[in-house]
């Protein structure tokens, strides 16, 4: 019986290779040696932003004027505003443009922007752009615009099979977002492009956070894209996509359709009450002049070709230091894995005050996450580190169906970002997770500013104890979760809130698996 049985494994096995070397010789990468290299275009003040940031720029050398968007609102009316402003160039990359109404909005203002002359150019990840293939190679197809891909995927449907022969490859993405204009400003933080990152449309939203940048940061955002563009990962779309008839005409088509949307009124109207863009322009944004350093993974991350002592994660942590007084870390996706545990611990031992805020299970969008956060949470506990959990808005369950997850919460945290003793802040893509360290490229600036570092600690002081959970050991030794209503009346729990069993079952089998470093 055994013997049968290893047989069959074996006939199995060998079937399973042939098929991935069959579909890797049927589905190869295109062949983009004929790919043109571009660069970025230095800011100049022949355009009206340059005219009004140089001079400024100027007053304040070897700073940047950085302005946190905190507000959905806001970062969507800046996106729109500065690609509307733009006269020479747009350079826009990031992992997910959504096929709603912001992310066909901010597509169709790359397309009017290219129609009046702007050089455009939008570096996607493949992984979370699929219904937006015809619009892509659409825009692509304008003389004045290029759209290129980053670690395609070569079978356009179903997608899902591309992992089974190119695993290793996929697996690695390109999380970076920023949108630069004219060399003279750019936005880079957490949000991708969608409506539930810019805080409208049914269902959760997100808490998250850009900041805008212009002066010296904005120059080495446009040469870290430049890196990202010519890199070996990156395809032509026409390579990738092949158009249809109609095609070209359906992004005007949905725009048209969605502008003319109750939501789609509200948010055009917010774009030209917002002053933002205007006051860059009349040199009266209320920007901050302060030190910015850009960190970013090397694109050949991408290929698995980075040291691992080069990856941004390392070279972010050996410019922060120790830190004396208060670490304030807000992620997303939270796994700090044993060595960011142990350093973590390390700072509070020394005297620093560590607070950590992540999602919730009642809140969370990427349930495996959570388990493997849950792994780590006790021992931040026990080293005196303060763990706080984000709650869902509203009384939400979530449960399991099939071993999927339904009835999302309203709210959940999408921001990365860092407060370092008060003084220094980090912005940006980067989740504090194994798959943001060592498989996904990252960006993000690290700001030398008590006013945005010390704004992120008392919000944090501010706002924790009514949106959060605390969680910390209870009396008999296990986990207590604690928070306030909206009342101000204590409430607490002793086990993940808002949760069903089956759904807390499935987070443990979950964390039993091998698979911390895909998370």
């Amino acid at each position: 019986m055994l013997g049968k049985f290893f047989r069959f494994c074996l006939v199995l096995i060998l079937f399973l290779a042939v098929a991935i070397v069959v579909l890797r010789l049927l589905y190869p990468l295109p062949d983009a040696s004929a790919r043109i290299e571009s660069l970025a275009e230095p800011a100049s003040a022949d355009t009206a932003l340059g005219a009004a940031i140089l001079p400024l720029a100027a007053e304040h050398p070897g700073t940047s004027g950085i302005l946190p968007l905190g507000s959905g609102l806001d970062a969507f009316a800046a996106r729109v505003g500065l690609a509307q402003a733009a006269e020479r160039t747009i350079d826009a990359q990031y992992y997910i443009w959504q096929d709603d109404l912001t992310g066909i909005r901010l597509l169709s203002e790359l397309k009017a922007a290219a129609e009046r002359g702007v050089r455009v150019r939008l570096l996607v990840d493949d992984n979370g752009t699929p219904a937006l293939d015809q619009e892509m190679v659409a825009l692509d197809a304008m003389p004045t615009a290029e759209v290129r891909y980053f670690n395609p995927f070569v079978l356009r449907s179903p997608r899902v099979l591309n992992y089974g022969f190119d695993f290793f490859r996929l697996n690695r993405r390109m999380h970076n977002k920023s949108f630069t204009v004219d060399g003279v400003a750019t936005i880079l933080g957490g949000r991708n492009i969608g409506d539930i990152y810019f805080e409208t449309g049914a269902g959760h939203l997100y808490f998250d956070l850009d900041t805008l940048a212009v002066g010296p940061a904005a120059a080495d955002v446009g040469a870290d894209f430049d890196r990202y563009w010519n890199s070996p990962s990156t395809y032509p779309a026409d390579l990738i996509i092949t158009p249809e008839p109609g095609g070209d005409g359906l992004l005007a088509a949905r725009d048209a359709e969605v502008s003319a949307s109750p939501q789609g009124i509200a948010y055009g109207e917010a774009v030209l009450e917002s002053s933002l863009v205007k006051g860059l322009q009349g040199g009266t944004a209320p920007l901050e002049w302060v030190g910015a350093k850009l960190f970013s993974d090397d694109p050949a991350k991408a290929q698995g070709l980075v040291d691992p002592g080069n990856l941004m994660i390392e070279k972010l942590m050996a410019e922060i230091g120790r830190p004396e007084r208060s670490v304030d870390l807000i992620s997303a996706y939270f796994i700090p894995g044993p060595i960011g545990t142990a350093d973590m611990a390390a700072f509070a031992a020394t005297g620093a005050k560590v607070r950590t805020l992540t999602n919730a299970l009642e809140a969370t969008d990427v349930v495996a996450v959570h388990s493997g956060y849950i792994g780590y949470r006790e021992a931040l506990i026990d080293a005196g580190i303060e763990v706080y959990e984000l709650r869902a808005e509203g009384s939400e369950r979530k449960s399991v169906n099939d071993l999927g997850i339904k009835e999302l919460s309203k709210a959940a945290l999408h921001a990365k970002s860092l407060s370092i003793d008060g003084e220094r802040a980090f912005i940006g893509s980067f989740n504090f997770d194994p798959r943001s360290a060592r498989l996904n490229c990252e960006m993000g600036l690290l700001i030398d500013s008590p006013v945005i570092a010390g704004g992120m600690a008392r919000w944090l002081d501010d706002n924790l104890p009514r949106v959060a959970w605390r969680v910390t050991r209870g009396a008999e030794g296990g986990l207590l979760w604690s928070t306030e209503d909206a009342d101000g009346k204590p409430v607490t729990a002793t086990t993940e809130p808002n949760t069903t069993m089956p759904l807390r079952i499935l987070i443990r089998v979950i964390g039993w698996l091998p698979v911390e470093w895909l998370l």
